[in-house]
Formats: C-alpha cells, structure tokens, sequence
C-alpha cells in the first residue's frame, strides 16, 4: 500500500497501487533515475536494475558515490517511465504524453550473500535481454566481489499512467487544428554482431522485445 511519500496528490485518477501494474512498468523499463541526499546535496542518477520477486536490485562498482551512498543506509526514491505517445491538444496549454510511470521509496541494503548477489547479476541481464543469462559466461568469485549489488524492497511504491487522446476545452473543439496521439514505442533495429563472432543469432536477439520474458 502506498504511503504519504508515493500517494498520487496530483491527478490522482491515473494513479496505479496495484503490483500487476508496477511489476509490468519495471519490467519493461530498462533504465531507472535514483534519487538521493549525500552532503546536503540533492543528487539523481541513471542506472539500470533487475527485479526478483518483490525486491529490486541496483548495482555498480563500490567505488560508485551513489552505491556507496544507498549502501550507507540513506533513503532513496527510484523512479521508472514509459513514454508511449506525444499527446498533441488544440491549445498549447492541454499538450500532453502518454506514458506509464512507477516510483518506489525506501532504503536499500548491501547484498553480501554471494548466492543472492549471483542471481541479482542474472536478473540484471534477464531483465535487458530475457534468455541471456544461459548463454552468456557468468560472474566469476572476483567479479562478484567486485560488484556492489544492493537490495531495495517492492513495497512503499505507486504507479501513475496516462492514455488516451488530448482532454480539450469545449471552446477550443471547432478549431481547425490537428489534434491526436502520436505513438513511441521503442524497437530494436537488426542485431550487429561483433568482430570474429562465427555464431548463429540468437532467437531472444532477433526476437527481442521489451516486457518479454525467456
């Protein structure tokens, strides 16, 4: 359930609390901003993450100032979009997008169990490329302590989404200016292979779609 920190004050109607709904926003994402205080400075940062369960995961290197932030045991907000469409209005003012958004608050933790931290690294490369995880050569014990993975629970977080067309004035209908949605969506081009690969392309690579699961 969603607390004073992620309860949707503004348009509250597109506001989401269910986890089906969450679940499928992180999923699909593929980058998300973290945000925190170190120093009395206000900080956000892009990275990417895996989802196992009802915990997300974060990693990097341990000389990462935002790792070694969040490991500290500081509070953190970490946010998800989907932009799905350019909503364009007969006025300026209603202009629009479509899009579908997740926010989670709370405190991460270090992940020291080197097991957990082995399948976080797995979620990691599910979570961009689902079957992935199997092909590729996994994490040696050096590797893996030389990742900061850290845990972050599923729990005080909210959705909010947008869909549809432009919401105008009555006045402004009879104007003679287009209005609708244009659709985004983001699609992979053909797979590139690199120097001296000898090795048919992968289905989870010639098929790859976002929200897909192996």
């Amino acid at each position: 359930m969603p607390t004073e920190h992620t309860t949707v004050r503004r348009l509250p109607a597109r506001a989401r609390y269910d986890r089906a709904t969450l679940d499928a926003i992180l999923d699909e994402g593929l980058v998300c901003h973290v945000g925190f205080v170190t120093g009395g400075r206000p900080f956000v940062i892009p990275t990417t993450y895996g989802r196992v369960g009802d915990d997300l995961y974060l990693h990097g290197s341990p000389a990462s100032r935002l790792l070694r932030t969040l490991s500290d045991g500081v509070d953190v907000c970490v946010t998800v979009t989907l932009l799905d469409g350019i909503v364009l209005a007969r006025s300026a003012f209603h202009h629009s997008m479509n899009y579908r958004s997740a926010v989670l608050v709370g405190r991460a933790t270090v992940v020291d169990d080197l097991e957990e931290k082995r399948a976080a690294l797995d979620a990691f490369v599910e979570h961009v490329v689902p079957g992935r995880a199997a092909d590729a050569r996994p994490p040696n014990e050096k590797e893996l302590r030389a990742t900061l993975v850290l845990r972050l629970p599923i729990a005080d977080a909210s959705a909010k989404v947008r869909t549809g067309g432009p919401i105008d004035d009555d006045e402004d209908m009879a104007l003679a200016v287009w209005a609708g949605e244009l659709p985004l969506r983001t699609t992979p081009g053909p797979p590139v292979a690199d120097a001296g690969v000898d090795v048919r392309v992968p289905a989870y690579v010639s098929g790859y779609r976002r929200g897909a699961k192996a």
